[in-house]
């Protein structure tokens, strides 16, 4: 059996054990052996689903951003209000240990605020929501700026 087919097999049965082996074969510097095909596969998931999480987050925030500021519901505000926090922590977080992710958040904002929009007047059809983002798009902003309070 081939080196490659013994690679893709273990690849293919147990993800785990192939990372466990991939990193010692780098830390060992055994480049020669590491399965540089699905290496990359593997690194380029990881860059695509930070961004995926990151449309995620983004999503999430402006959807409560939306109800927090023109749904009259008081006794949900609270809720949302916590939903908002928690998003904008765990985007700051993913920001700070990916700078280069910015750049990703604000060109998402207008395609995550149409889905986040959508979704809301679907849920709150009673009430009007704006067709176009109303806030500041400077990251400091949207995860800080609690848009909802006047003045």
């Amino acid at each position: 059996m081939t080196q490659a087919m013994v690679k893709q097999t273990l690849y293919d049965s147990d993800l785990n054990l192939w990372l466990e082996t991939v990193i010692s074969q780098l830390r060992s510097r055994d480049l020669q052996n590491v399965d540089i095909e699905n290496l990359i596969e593997e690194l380029e998931g990881l860059a695509g689903r930070d961004k995926r999480e990151i449309i995620s987050r983004l999503k999430t925030l402006l959807e409560h951003i939306l109800k927090r500021c023109y749904v009259d519901m008081p006794n949900e505000f609270r809720g949302w209000e916590v939903t908002i926090r928690t998003q904008r922590f765990e985007l700051e977080q993913m920001l700070e240990q990916s700078p280069s992710l910015k750049r990703h958040l604000i060109e998402s904002i207008d395609k995550c605020f149409n889905v986040a929009l959508k979704d809301v007047r679907s849920e709150y059809s009673q009430y009007k929501f704006p067709n176009t983002w109303q806030f500041s798009r400077d990251i400091e902003s949207v995860l800080n700026q609690e848009f909802w309070k006047k003045g």
